[in-house]
């Protein structure tokens, strides 16, 4: 069955993104506790690109299907895991990256929407926190997506995130969404 395209944010509305965040069932990689298998020969490149043995996986629906049972460790690393197994996957930065944002409302009553590179879509607030550290070339940003995963906010969507930190007027610096506030300076 094909993948569907990448829903636009700009047509919907911030409570048809929570309506369809909560649709979007996963798979309890949680509750799966396997042996140990060995290595999946894949990693996630900082910029979100999946690889396989050397090669990118040019597939987007297969991308999709192994983000569903991704999940991050206690000590940090990351596995593909089903019920049967468990493989090793290498992620340079973070699983994912937080391609588009969706923002309505205004200071406290701001809520804030993503869509990730695998088409996920992910509300900022307590519960998906947005956090940022330094970095080399300036702020580096992460939205939480689930037990541990993160996405990298893309440059060109930590710029809108900056305006709306602007636009607030806070101090220090930051952002509301569903209720959370955001300081948009790396933590020291």
């Amino acid at each position: 069955m094909p993948m569907p395209p990448p829903l636009d944010l700009s047509s919907l509305s911030l409570g048809d993104i929570a309506r369809l965040a909560e649709e979007n069932r996963l798979p309890p990689v949680d509750r799966w506790n396997p042996d140990h298998c060995g290595d999946s020969g894949m990693r996630i490149s900082r910029d979100g690109t999946w690889f396989h043995e050397g090669a990118p996986i040019g597939r987007q629906e297969m991308v999709r299907l192994f983000s569903t049972i991704l999940r991050r460790e206690p000590d940090g690393s990351h596995v593909l895991v089903t019920p049967v197994e468990k493989l090793d996957i290498a992620v340079e930065d973070a699983a994912f990256v937080a391609v588009e944002m969706k923002a309505e409302g205004a200071g406290e009553a701001m809520r804030i929407a993503f869509r990730l590179n695998t088409g996920d879509l992910v509300s900022a607030g307590p519960d998906n926190a947005l956090r940022f550290e330094a970095g080399e070339d300036g702020p580096r940003p992460y939205l939480h997506v689930r037990g541990g995963l993160e996405a990298l906010v893309a440059r060109s969507v930590y710029y809108e995130l900056a305006q709306l930190a602007l636009d607030n007027g806070s101090q220090p610096p930051g952002i509301w969404s569903n209720g959370a506030f955001f300081a948009i300076e790396p933590a020291a």
